[in-house]
């Protein structure tokens, strides 16, 4: 059926539903009707389509027009040809535009700049080139092209010289050309050729212009100069959203959050339209310093200019929730995505990646991305390795490392460091190691992750060797660095190694960054040097929770719980909030100061703050009422626990076992292996240590044995001193002895001295010779030795031996060391030395001792007459 079509319907048929891939086949079927009619309009129609296509990115139906041209014998113009060529390149068959180039008979400068365009927009660099030397003329198009290609192929150097070359022959710039430098500029942060090309813009009054000035913000924001970038963009005449944009994004770069905030308010003041790069910066500054109150009233506001429906600012209000820890809102966003793309992905996966409860969940999302058809890239492959280390995943990393080196994605420096920095926080120290030494390049995070690798795996002495090869490489240690060694000297007890690293960080000018500051004060406080500790802590500006916890716990550790007492209550009045490693440390404390009025006000603030579930509070709870002496409320907090881990069962059983109540101890322990809950080395201490106070022997050596034969735990020197301790308690003294000897390592004054206390238990005169010999070989002026021998001596009536024990001592120089015990009174503690006469109600004490004294005497006297 033919159709009879005027020249004066037919563009309006052909055109009335552009949007409508549909009615452009119905066009092109009619294009072709058309075309056999003599019309001197043909070569419009034919351009018409191609440019309809090109714009829908409508290949096929573009391919059916450019056959319909062919059959009808129709030979393009110049203009026709061109509009085809920009079609297939905008479709991306390049094929077919170089096809349709090679058979034109006449070219223009478009056709060549298109070709140009069209191969470096695809990559094909090279080509371009080339097209780009054969080109009889160029205009400024052509060369912004060139420019432009190099840049989005992140070639930013050939770039700036081709911009160079540019200026060299003659060629006058637009602002798309300094628009496009400087974006190589700001990628490279190469500031030096940035100001020379504003030179270049300011000669030639293109700073003026809208598009060169936001350039010009930009470039100096991404170099790092951004004092610069703010003069400048104050002094434009003209800004427009990209102008406001570039201003913020350059905050984000700089780390210069509140900045960025007061920018966008004052670019709604100025009733600017925010775009959607806006958004995402913006989202971006509230990121960078989990401002989660802010980014939620963003959120809302992004809501009502219905930018939050857009995937890029989505998924920057994605990555917001995210840094800032709320990954419930971050997951919603997710959800409600109605369809997802490889950012979006990505920025879920980094999220739970960050978050250590919930780190598995980034593996998982890592999984589904796998199955999709999206791909993944770097960031992809970070997030899952960085996942992986969260939960000590080594088999699950090794996988994720087998898709790394198929798609040669290991190359990457900053996928090669998430591998170094999963393997070692795996236990895998060889696997880290490998991949650290088979680095093509490294940078200050690949130093950062082998040397924090040896140390997460108490290899101190590697620890600080990588440091002096970091060093020697010429590669500029930062807080990380610092952070890590000074852990491994605070391990090593390595305090001239430490100083020399605190005498570093002052003159590299890092100043007192509170997490290196922190490390400082556990560094000292573990080499002992308190009152060094103490100086550095009152030195930090801004004392953090860690901060705070460092000091307190060093006190701790040197069993100065008082101190670490008094720096809690300093923490409290400085308003500073505990968290459960603060309040763990000051429940030990009260532990060894028996000061069990404190610890039940911890106890109320832990129940208030909802604390009580977490397995090491419940631990150290246990702990404190068992060393208090209230054998009731501890066993009250180990049977309410719901999550009880090995530390929680060893804390009951050690608690049970001080108090020499070993049946109980032992029957913890029963219930702790029918729960299934592996016992570990302090277990066996605590176990061994009730089968002492019972006397049970062969109880003592079966549980000694379990140890190896079930559990695979090789028994140390504490489990041999406790075998020596039920031996010797039983009377099996010279056992005792023979069992010393054949172990597998060098005893200690510890066991030496457990022996001789039994010995003086059973009056073994012959063997603790031996063992007090062997106590003082190893400390020469342990006075304890001589004491307890004397003791011996005198049990046995060798009283020339013990007058000469006191002249050993006398000429020696030696002194027992005073007793000493302690009363906590309205939360106060007064602690008492034998024979001291300083306290300020010494007086009254005494009286009351003696009266006490006297009553007790007839006590014992009113027994007596009743016998």
């Amino acid at each position: 059926m033919a159709y009879k079509i005027s020249y004066f319907n037919f563009p309006k048929l052909l055109f009335s539903h552009p949007s409508s891939k549909t009615h452009l086949f119905k066009a092109i079927s009619v294009s072709t009707l058309a075309t056999r009619q003599p019309t001197p309009r043909k070569k419009k129609t034919f351009s018409h389509i191609f440019q309809e296509c090109s714009n829908q990115t409508s290949l096929n139906p573009g391919k059916q027009a450019h056959c319909k041209m062919i059959v009808s014998g129709f030979v393009p113009t110049v203009f026709v040809a061109n509009c085809l060529i920009q079609l297939y390149i905008k479709c991306g068959d390049l094929g077919y535009a170089n096809k349709v180039f090679d058979k034109m008979s006449q070219r223009d400068v478009v056709s060549w700049n298109a070709m140009v365009f069209g191969n470096a927009s695809n990559g094909m660099m090279g080509i371009a080139k080339r097209y780009f030397d054969d080109m009889p003329e160029k205009d400024v198009i052509s060369w912004n092209s060139l420019i432009s290609g190099y840049l989005k192929n992140g070639e930013c150097l050939k770039s700036i010289l081709v911009f160079v070359e540019m200026g060299r022959v003659g060629v006058g710039f637009d602002w798309t050309t300094f628009a496009v430098v400087l974006k190589s500029c700001a990628v490279l942060e190469d500031v030096d050729a940035g100001i020379q090309v504003h030179g270049v813009a300011v000669k030639i009054a293109f700073d003026k212009d809208v598009v060169t000035g936001s350039a010009l913000v930009d470039m100096y924001g991404k170099c790092r100069r951004l004092d610069d970038s703010i003069k400048f963009f104050y002094r434009m005449s003209e800004k427009n959203w990209v102008s406001w944009s570039a201003a913020i994004a350059g905050c984000v770069q700089n780390d210069k959050f509140i900045k960025g905030v007061e920018f966008f308010k004052e670019m709604q003041r100025e009733s600017i339209g925010a775009s959607q790069s806006t958004y995402a910066s913006v989202f971006r500054l509230c990121a960078g310093f989990s401002a989660f109150r802010l980014g939620r009233q963003l959120h809302g506001h992004a809501l009502k200019t219905n930018f939050a429906s857009d995937l890029i600012v989505g998924t920057a209000i994605l990555d917001m929730y995210a840094k800032c820890g709320s990954m419930t809102e971050a997951q919603k966003i997710f959800n409600l995505f109605p369809i997802h793309n490889l950012q979006s992905f990505n920025a879920i996966i980094v999220g739970y990646a960050q978050s250590d409860d919930q780190a598995i969940r980034a593996l998982h999302l890592f999984q589904h991305l796998l199955e999709s058809d999206l791909g993944f890239d770097e960031i992809s492959l970070s997030g899952a390795f960085s996942a992986c280390a969260v939960i000590k995943g080594y088999l699950e990393g090794v996988q994720v490392h087998a898709l790394a080196v198929k798609t040669t994605c290991e190359s990457n420096i900053c996928v090669t460091n998430t591998i170094l920095d999963m393997y070692g926080k795996s236990g895998a120290l060889a696997e880290a190691c490998r991949v650290f030494y088979e680095m093509e390049r490294r940078d200050a995070i690949s130093w950062n992750a082998i040397i924090a690798a040896h140390e997460q795996n108490r290899n101190e002495e590697a620890t600080l060797s990588h440091f002096v090869s970091m060093l020697h490489s010429g590669m500029e240690p930062d807080e990380f660095t610092y952070g890590s060694v000074l852990k491994a000297c605070a391990g090593q007890k390595a305090l001239n190694y430490g100083m020399e690293v605190h005498n570093r960080i002052i003159k590299s000018g890092i100043g007192f960054h509170s997490f290196v500051a922190s490390a400082l004060v556990d560094m000292y406080c573990k080499c002992g040097m308190m009152e060094e500790a103490e100086k550095i802590h009152d030195r930090i500006e801004q004392q953090t929770m860690v901060c705070w916890n460092a000091i307190i716990s060093g006190f701790s550790l040197q069993k100065e719980s008082e101190e670490a007492q008094k720096f809690f209550s300093r923490m409290l009045g400085m308003g500073v909030n505990p968290d459960h490693f603060t309040y763990a440390t000051v429940l030990d404390t009260c532990a060894n100061l028996a000061t069990v009025g404190l610890g039940k006000q911890i106890h109320a603030q832990i129940i208030k703050l909802e604390l009580q579930s977490d397995a090491y509070i419940c631990s150290t709870l246990v702990d404190m009422y068992s060393k208090c002496g209230n054998m009731h409320d501890s066993k009250l907090i180990f049977e309410k626990a719901t999550n009880r881990d090995f530390v929680t069962w060893n804390a009951m059983i050690c608690g049970y076992a001080q108090h020499g109540l070993g049946e109980e101890a032992l029957q913890i322990f029963e219930d702790m292996i029918v729960k299934n809950v592996t016992p570990n080395h302090a277990t066996f201490v605590s176990v061994l240590r009730a089968c002492a106070h019972i006397g049970l022997v062969d109880k003592g050596w079966h549980y000694f044995g379990l140890m190896s034969s079930d559990y695979g735990l090789a028994p140390q020197l504490e489990h041999y001193s406790c075998m020596v301790d039920i031996m010797g308690r039983a009377g099996q003294v010279d056992e005792a002895l023979s069992l010393i000897n054949d172990m597998p390592f060098e005893p200690d004054d510890v066991i030496w001295r457990t022996l001789l206390s039994t010995c003086k238990i059973h009056g073994n005169v012959e063997v603790a010779e031996k063992v007090a010999d062997s106590l003082l070989q190893l400390d020469p002026q342990d006075s304890s030795a001589y004491i307890l021998l004397s003791n011996i001596y005198a049990d046995a009536g060798m009283w020339e031996k013990v007058s000469d024990m006191r002249k050993i001592m006398r000429y020696n120089k030696l002194k027992k060391e005073p007793g000493c015990s302690w009363i906590e009174i309205k939360d106060e503690i007064h602690a008492f030395l034998v024979g001291e006469k300083a306290h300020p109600r010494c007086k009254q004490i005494y009286d009351t001792l003696g009266i006490l004294a006297d009553e007790m005497r007839c006590i014992v006297d009113d027994i007596d007459f009743f016998a």
